[in-house]
């Protein structure tokens, strides 16, 4: 048998490139996370996170309590509780950190977003770029 009649074995496939997980928590984040989810009045999940438009600066953060993980969720478990991504919120959110603050006039989840280009003057809305995803 000549190299032209035997059959090639096909090449092996490349290795996938793990997954960036989306967001993580601090601890104080996780705790808060944690406090609400278990005195809630029904079975709740997590809370879930996504982006919406409005506001002066363009975009603003959402965050409210899941009761169902929907199929289109991305699923970021971190420090034992779950945030529930909204799938249109991904590359917006890819890369930040969730935390909790607690001053003298608030307490309110804050983001530590590297996709944030802006933000107004009232800390209500920010301004946002998609996450660049290597090919």
């Amino acid at each position: 048998m000549d190299d032209m009649t035997q059959a090639s074995s096909p090449a092996p496939k490349p290795k996938a490139r793990p997954r960036p997980q989306v967001m993580r928590l601090t601890e104080a984040a996780a705790t808060r996370i944690l406090e609400l989810t278990r005195r809630g009045d029904s079975e709740i999940v997590g809370l879930r996170v996504g982006v919406k438009n409005g506001g002066c600066a363009g975009q603003s953060y959402t965050v409210e309590y899941a009761h169902e993980i929907r199929p289109t969720d991305e699923v970021v478990e971190d420090k034992g509780v779950k945030i529930l991504v909204d799938p249109k919120a991904v590359l917006f959110l890819l890369g930040t950190e969730m935390d909790y603050k607690v001053d003298k006039m608030s307490a309110q989840f804050v983001f530590n977003n590297p996709n944030q280009t802006g933000a107004c003057g009232c800390g209500e809305s920010v301004q946002l770029t998609p996450a660049k995803i290597d090919g």
